[in-house]
């Protein structure tokens, strides 16, 4: 599915318009996850901070994942909400560099730590646009069963109302935007967004800087399409392009290649042992991890628990 650029930003302003009010600050009827609000809890703790990649586009890091931000006299495109509660600070953040009206927002997949921020960002102005698996998830309850943790459905104030199921293109603000849906990688929602003229690719949770990623296997997250999609990332990019991750610090073409590399040598050798009738417990026992763990072992898993991960995963 392609749009042009007044198809693509304009398709939604009469269902920006009729939001309903924001519940974001007082969070949504149906309770909440402890881990949720603990997030949203940190969030009001957490500055975001700004850093320029380019003329008229920006990196946002809060506590939730890595935002992206375009401005220009066309409208605002933001990539990713944060929580809820980080929404006035991402919108001061917004008004430090510009002062153009709102426009897109896009969601790179469905997590909260994306998408918390959708209704009260929506209430700002801005459309909300993603894969279609992403409204598909946010409007149903879910469970990621790795954290036990039940969500329930989003706010219909929260959800993309404009959606697609393979590619869209958008020309906007000076540029050629192109989002794509990877295929079922972090999770089965995961897209990336290039800013092509800018050399900024976002590329979501497919990527963690720095550290072993979380693969959401109950919601469709698999070890080869998490490596899939560091090679089409690294297809993509030059050794120009500023690559933004999910989570982590902003990143080059190299730094994404040692990710894929990491990511594939872990697979070849969980593959080898459950592929040979080792149980998940025995291959987390042999430590297939272990040379990689003082890089990558630093985050929220150790080797053990990413071993488990790739294992159920393959």
């Amino acid at each position: 599915m392609a749009l042009d650029r007044r198809q693509f930003f304009g398709m939604g302003l009469a269902a920006g318009a009729a939001a309903l009010a924001p519940r974001w600050a007082r969070g949504q009827g149906a309770q909440l996850p402890d881990r949720v609000l603990q997030g949203r809890e940190a969030a009001l703790k957490t500055p975001i901070t700004t850093t320029k990649l380019y003329d008229n586009v920006y990196l946002l890091q809060g506590a939730g994942g890595n935002m992206a931000l375009q401005t220009g006299k066309e409208g605002l495109v933001l990539v990713d909400s944060s929580f809820s509660t980080s929404v006035p600070k991402v919108k001061d953040a917004i008004a430090a560099v510009s002062k153009d009206p709102a426009d897109a927002l896009i969601n790179t997949h469905w997590h909260y730590d994306h998408t918390d921020g959708n209704e009260g960002m929506r209430a700002a102005g801005f459309t909300i646009f993603a894969h279609q698996k992403t409204r598909e998830r946010m409007a149903t309850p879910q469970t990621i069963t790795f954290f036990k943790l039940v969500m329930p459905p989003s706010p219909e104030a929260a959800l993309p109302t404009i959606t697609f199921s393979d590619t869209m293109r958008a020309w906007h603000n000076g540029d050629s935007l192109f989002l794509a849906h990877f295929d079922p990688a972090h999770t089965d929602t995961d897209i990336y967004v290039h800013f092509e003229k800018a050399n900024v690719l976002h590329v979501g949770d497919t990527w963690f800087n720095g550290f072993y990623p979380f693969i959401d296997e109950a919601t469709g997250g698999r070890i080869g399409g998490m490596i899939d999609a560091s090679k089409k990332a690294l297809e993509i990019a030059d050794k120009d392009t500023k690559i933004i991750p999910g989570h982590g610090p902003l990143g080059t073409k190299a730094d994404l290649q040692r990710y894929h590399d990491m990511l594939t040598a872990v697979r070849d050798k969980v593959a080898a042992l459950k592929a040979s009738g080792v149980s998940e417990q025995d291959a987390v026992a042999k430590k297939p991890t272990a040379e990689f763990d003082p890089t990558w072992g630093k985050g929220m898993f150790n080797g053990d628990v990413f071993t488990g991960l790739v294992y159920r995963t393959i």
